[in-house]
């Protein structure tokens, strides 16, 4: 089904009375999730940990299926990773950390950046779609179901009034959740890139929550409720397009702000009674090892290894070897040899966020 796009912001009233009660319950939620975040004292540990498990969650719905031993085993700094899907995972947590950067230091999101973040996305520069027959189609019977714009100077010229709309705030006096759920819905329809909208979508979303000052940093879990809820994702991205049901669209986004808030807020506080629990067995057991860097060394890289240690500490190997044994002697890592390397697993970490996947998919 081929339509017309017309310019934002809409012509018509999307923040209806329903609406209008569900925005109280998600920004509760998320105003809860942001003051939340400051329980833990290294923010990197939180962006490290976090953006890697968005990513996952992200690029499963295209799909990217990895798991989580893989996902931490890889090691992006030296582009070593342990599988192809493990590395477009890592390839989406630097594109958005990288975009959050960009986004904190201007406070705008423009289409420099939407296209910086594709371009992480996919490793190339094709940019902006300039040839025609690109088509959405059903999964199952590889029906079309929406043929987004195919002119390159449509594409751009929609592109441009999508910037505009995202970073004046007197364009529509739309509440920023609201937006933000016309926003996604708007760059998945003009579908821009050749590969890669999806993911990009969903870091935009994110970064959007940054910029309204909504979220101190990138760790709301929105993707893990889209991968739940695919099949209606799907089908309300499609019934805008098709009848203009923004209300349906709406409800379902800000329910999924409130119900991954709330899901990241928990585990956040979970992080937090970890490096507690760590902290104090340290101090009590491993008093001449302990420091607060080798702490969040074990929080920022679940799987983390004599190389992480001498990184984060600035220690020479033998030494970093000497603390991670040590670790490893008091069960707070686990060792495991993988080819010619030793890798430290946190294992109270490690299975943190697997619980959390699993109670996310028993909800479902």
């Amino acid at each position: 089904m081929d339509t017309t796009i017309p310019l934002l912001p809409l012509p018509f009233e999307v923040e209806t009375k329903p609406v209008l009660k569900s925005l109280a319950r998600a920004h509760r939620a998320l105003a809860e999730l942001k003051g939340t975040a400051g329980i833990v004292p290294n923010e990197t540990i939180l962006i490290s940990t976090l953006s890697l498990q968005e990513a996952k969650d992200s690029s499963a719905i295209e799909n990217i299926v990895t798991t989580e031993d893989d996902l931490y085993r890889s090691d992006a700094a030296k582009s070593q990773f342990a599988s192809l899907a493990a590395k477009e995972v890592h390839a989406y947590a630097r594109a958005l950390r990288e975009g959050f950067e960009r986004v904190r230091q201007t406070g705008l999101i423009t289409n420099n950046d939407i296209l910086q973040i594709q371009a992480t996305l996919e490793a190339n520069q094709a940019g902006f779609r300039k040839l025609p027959g690109t088509a959405l189609k059903n999964e199952q019977t590889g029906e079309t179901v929406f043929t987004p714009p195919q002119s390159h100077a449509e594409i751009v010229a929609l592109m441009d009034n999508l910037e505009r709309f995202i970073n004046d705030d007197d364009v529509a006096g739309l509440d920023p959740l609201v937006k933000m759920a016309v926003i996604h819905h708007r760059f998945e329809t003009i579908h821009p890139f050749y590969d890669g909208n999806g993911r990009t979508g969903r870091i935009l979303n994110i970064l959007y929550l940054v910029k309204a000052g909504l979220l101190g940093t990138p760790i709301l879990y929105l993707s893990r409720y889209i991968n739940q809820n695919k099949p209606e994702y799907y089908r309300l991205l499609q019934a805008v397009r098709d009848r203009d049901a923004w209300e349906e669209w709406v409800l379902f986004v800000l329910a999924g702000v409130e119900q991954t808030s709330r899901q990241t807020t928990a585990l956040v506080f979970g992080v937090r009674d970890l490096m507690l629990r760590h902290k104090n067995r340290m101090r009590g057991e491993l008093p001449r090892i302990y420091s607060q860097d080798l702490l969040n060394n074990l929080f920022r890289h679940p799987y983390t290894k004599i190389e992480f240690v001498m990184a984060d500490l600035g220690v020479h190997r033998n030494t970093a070897t000497r603390y991670l044994e040590a670790l490893a002697g008091i069960g707070l890592v686990t060792k495991h040899k993988i080819g010619k390397e030793n890798y430290f697993l946190n294992d109270d970490l490690f299975n943190l966020f697997l619980s959390v996947g699993e109670r996310s998919q028993s909800a479902t």
